[in-house]
Protein backbone atom coordinates (compact mmCIF):
# COMPACT_ATOMS: atom_id res chain seq x y z
CA UNK A 1 0.00 0.00 0.00
CA UNK A 2 1.33 3.42 -0.87
CA UNK A 3 1.48 6.30 1.58
CA UNK A 4 -1.47 8.02 -0.06
CA UNK A 5 -4.32 6.44 -1.96
CA UNK A 6 -5.22 8.38 -5.12
CA UNK A 7 -8.75 9.73 -5.29
CA UNK A 8 -11.26 7.41 -6.95
CA UNK A 9 -12.24 10.36 -9.15
CA UNK A 10 -11.46 9.71 -12.83
CA UNK A 11 -11.95 13.34 -13.91
CA UNK A 12 -15.41 13.10 -15.46
CA UNK A 13 -17.28 15.05 -12.73
CA UNK A 14 -20.79 15.19 -14.13
CA UNK A 15 -23.40 14.71 -11.41
CA UNK A 16 -26.37 13.35 -13.32
CA UNK A 17 -27.46 10.18 -11.51
CA UNK A 18 -29.44 11.52 -8.54
CA UNK A 19 -26.39 13.54 -7.47
CA UNK A 20 -23.84 10.81 -8.24
CA UNK A 21 -21.00 11.39 -10.69
CA UNK A 22 -21.36 9.41 -13.92
CA UNK A 23 -17.60 8.73 -13.87
CA UNK A 24 -16.92 7.42 -10.37
CA UNK A 25 -20.36 7.32 -8.62
CA UNK A 26 -19.29 9.65 -5.80
CA UNK A 27 -21.55 12.45 -4.64
CA UNK A 28 -20.09 15.88 -3.95
CA UNK A 29 -20.16 15.17 -0.21
CA UNK A 30 -18.35 11.84 -0.74
CA UNK A 31 -15.65 13.65 -2.70
CA UNK A 32 -15.18 16.05 0.22
CA UNK A 33 -15.15 13.15 2.66
CA UNK A 34 -12.43 11.30 0.73
CA UNK A 35 -10.25 14.42 0.76
CA UNK A 36 -10.62 14.66 4.54
CA UNK A 37 -9.53 11.06 5.19
CA UNK A 38 -5.81 11.02 6.00
CA UNK A 39 -5.09 7.36 6.86
CA UNK A 40 -4.28 5.19 3.81
CA UNK A 41 -6.13 2.15 5.20
CA UNK A 42 -9.27 4.24 5.64
CA UNK A 43 -8.87 5.69 2.14
CA UNK A 44 -8.57 2.16 0.79
CA UNK A 45 -11.73 1.20 2.71
CA UNK A 46 -13.52 4.16 1.13
CA UNK A 47 -12.51 2.96 -2.34
CA UNK A 48 -13.83 -0.52 -1.48
CA UNK A 49 -17.14 0.99 -0.30
CA UNK A 50 -17.29 2.92 -3.56
CA UNK A 51 -16.91 -0.26 -5.65
CA UNK A 52 -19.85 -1.75 -3.73
CA UNK A 53 -21.87 1.41 -4.39
CA UNK A 54 -21.03 1.21 -8.10
CA UNK A 55 -22.08 -2.43 -8.21
CA UNK A 56 -25.40 -1.61 -6.56
CA UNK A 57 -26.05 1.34 -8.90
CA UNK A 58 -24.92 -0.42 -12.09
CA UNK A 59 -23.36 1.08 -15.23
CA UNK A 60 -19.89 1.74 -13.78
CA UNK A 61 -17.84 -0.92 -15.61
CA UNK A 62 -15.70 1.86 -17.12
CA UNK A 63 -14.43 3.03 -13.72
CA UNK A 64 -12.14 0.15 -12.72
CA UNK A 65 -9.93 0.22 -15.86
CA UNK A 66 -9.66 4.03 -15.63
CA UNK A 67 -8.78 3.91 -11.91
CA UNK A 68 -6.25 1.11 -12.40
CA UNK A 69 -4.59 3.23 -15.10
CA UNK A 70 -4.48 6.17 -12.67
CA UNK A 71 -2.92 3.95 -9.98
CA UNK A 72 -0.27 2.71 -12.41
CA UNK A 73 0.57 6.26 -13.50
CA UNK A 74 0.95 7.38 -9.88
CA UNK A 75 2.82 4.16 -8.97
CA UNK A 76 0.33 3.49 -6.19
CA UNK A 77 -0.58 0.07 -4.88
CA UNK A 78 -4.20 -0.20 -3.83
CA UNK A 79 -6.15 -3.41 -3.49
CA UNK A 80 -9.62 -3.11 -4.94
CA UNK A 81 -12.06 -5.99 -5.01
CA UNK A 82 -14.41 -5.84 -7.93
CA UNK A 83 -17.70 -7.68 -8.19
CA UNK A 84 -17.68 -10.54 -10.74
Amino acid sequence: MSKKVPSPCIDVCKFRREGHCIGCSMTKSQKKLFKSIKKPDQQEGFVQMLTCQQDAMGRYKHWAPAYLKKLKKKKARVTIKLAP
